[in-house]
């Protein structure tokens, strides 16, 4: 007599898609309750130039512009403030000479639409040497 319940041999597994599901949802509510630092200051690290003076082969073209808007090209007026005329002045006084600097003087009081005309009239013509002229701050 065999009092012993009769023992199948079946496997007992276990099932991970519920496991597998409660670790997804916490993941979830981690990343959504998650806070992120944001700085409100842009942080910009310029690149350093020497206080040495490059010698240039040619004489840099000096455009500058006044308060009022007015372009002078080598200390010579232009005869309006459009970009066509622009273009045409800083051609002539560039002419095939793409490599030439231009140096970009602007007074303080300067409309923003004025710089911005004259560095896209350099743009269109090609000239890709471009520097704005400043003062040093004391």
């Amino acid at each position: 007599m065999n009092l012993r319940p009769e023992r199948s041999d079946e496997r007992v597994d276990i099932n991970l898609t519920p496991l597998i599901d409660v670790v997804f949802l916490l993941l979830i509510f981690f990343m959504v309750s998650t806070t992120f630092d944001r700085h409100a200051k842009l942080k910009v690290e310029l690149p350093e130039a020497s206080a040495k003076q490059q010698q240039q082969t040619d004489q840099p073209v000096v455009l500058s512009i006044d308060a009022k808007g007015n372009y002078f090209i080598n200390d010579r007026q232009i005869v309006n403030t459009t970009l066509e005329t622009l273009k045409t002045a800083l051609a002539k006084t560039v002419g095939d000479n793409k490599e030439v600097s231009l140096v970009l003087r602007a007074d303080a009081k300067t409309p923003h639409q004025s710089v911005v005309r004259a560095m896209d009239a350099a743009s269109q013509l090609g000239l890709t040497r471009l520097s704005i002229a400043t003062i040093e701050s004391k």
